[in-house]
């Protein structure tokens, strides 16, 4: 019996992914390679493997959309010139006040995922101007690092709009694969629970870890002639404000963020806020930003297919359950930290989902897991690691603009701080929840 576990397909394939994946290999070549293994060592034909995984790849053709649209249309934001707009007013606005600097910030990013989704894409934008201030106001830029990491976290674990209606849906769908039948508009009515745990976390980040001032040097930082631009709002950043809201409005409309987006590029595109000649270019830019990302989440779903293709499922799930002892909160700890353990290895709370929902949700059935603790640790496992892996945009996006003076390291400034505050908070609410609901 120990042996068949040991021979599991299951189990070596998630094990060989995260030693891929931390030995910085690929995530795109970790996850294939894993997919063939499992399929290998549970008799598979090649063929049938390679079908397997291709026709699993369209169970998140929906998300991988999304993404490229959305990416298009966080270039057109940035053609428009509004981002800078936006920057130079903060400055303005802020004056001598730390805190206002950090909760604007905060708002940004929060909106940057669900009112006007443009993901990371505003952070090389509009951080580098706010260096010098940040400076002079000698803020923690950790603390910064915290506040953008809870901005682009929180708001799609807990709210279900933009990328918060990708991962939820990606949730519902995964869990109810894997017996466990729950809307897509009714997780944010369980996972606010760990948007509460992120909210603990940033305050603790911002009031009582990093409040102390810290000296940075003040730093000439290339602008590429963004000074010369003017500050006013003019006609084309009227009109992308409109289509900001008109994504929003038609996502909520329709349940269909893809289609969000298309309507705002639409209008932006349509209204000549943008030259019709560089359409292309801003298409091909938002390929460039969010394309990988976007077949990351196509390979992960083929990944998910095959491991439930090679019926090594139950074989694993009723090794796993004596283990846990019959524990719900022992049971619930061990899938968060193999959760953390896999989103720390690919950077990618989305394409953790359907990894982990093959594994854990049996076990949350089996169990007697109710409903809403099942979501609740299940959006967990899945959200752990994202701040704090190094190859994650939760802590690449936030680098990339703090780090443009070169003052700002990414792996103890960035990963260290977002990975202390924010895991450890999302663990102990988890735990929480399988106690309380």
């Amino acid at each position: 019996m120990d042996w068949q576990i040991l021979t599991n397909p299951i189990l070596i394939s998630v094990i060989l992914l995260c030693i891929l994946c931390l030995c910085r290999i690929n995530v795109l070549l970790s996850l294939f390679i894993s997919a063939v293994a499992a399929g290998l060592i549970a008799g598979m034909p090649v063929s049938e493997i390679m079908s397997t995984f291709i026709t699993g790849m369209g169970g998140n053709s929906e998300t991988a959309l999304s993404y490229i649209l959305l990416g298009a249309f966080a270039a057109a934001m940035t053609h428009t010139g509004l981002a800078f707009v936006l920057s130079k007013r903060i400055s303005l606005l802020i004056k001598s006040n730390a805190l206002l600097l950090i909760g604007i910030i905060t708002i940004m990013a929060v909106m940057s995922q669900n009112l006007i989704p443009v993901h990371i894409a505003f952070i090389p934008i509009i951080i580098p101007p706010l260096l010098h201030v940040m400076n002079k106001l000698k803020i923690d830029r950790r603390a910064v690092a915290c506040a953008l990491a809870f901005g682009l976290k929180a708001p799609y674990i807990a709210i279900p709009a933009g990328f918060g209606l990708i991962f939820q849906g990606l949730l519902a769908d995964n869990l109810s694969m894997n017996g466990v039948t729950v809307a897509k508009l009714d997780i944010w009515k369980y996972t606010w629970f760990l948007g509460l745990a992120m909210v603990v976390g940033l305050v603790v980040a911002v009031f009582i870890t990093y409040r102390k001032p810290r000296e940075y040097k003040d730093l000439k930082i290339n602008t590429e002639g963004c000074e010369r631009r003017s500050i006013r709002f003019n006609r084309n950043h009227y009109i992308t404000l409109l289509a900001a809201f008109a994504t929003l409005g038609v996502q909520l409309w329709t349940g269909s963020l893809p289609l969000g987006a298309l309507v705002g590029l639409c209008l932006i595109f349509g209204a000549q806020a943008i030259d019709h000649d560089k359409m292309d270019k801003v298409i091909n830019e938002g390929v460039g930003l969010m394309g990988y990302v976007a077949f990351v989440m196509l390979v992960a779903a083929g990944f998910a297919m095959v491991l439930n293709s090679t019926g090594g499922i139950e074989e694993l799930v009723n090794a796993f359950v004596p283990l846990m002892m019959g524990n719900k909160i022992i049971a619930a700890l061990l899938m968060l930290l193999i959760g953390l353990f896999i989103t720390i290895g690919i950077g990618t709370s989305f394409g953790t989902i359907p990894i982990l929902a093959v594994l854990f949700v049996p076990v949350c059935v089996k169990l007697g897991f109710s409903v809403p603790a099942t979501v609740i640790v299940m959006a967990a496992a899945a959200a752990l690691g994202d701040a704090g892996s190094p190859a994650s945009d939760t802590t690449l996006g936030p680098t990339a603009g703090l780090n443009a003076d070169g003052q700002h390291d990414h792996i103890k400034d960035t990963c260290i701080p977002t990975f202390l505050h924010y895991n450890i908070a999302l663990i102990v609410f988890a735990l929480l929840a399988v106690v309380l609901f």
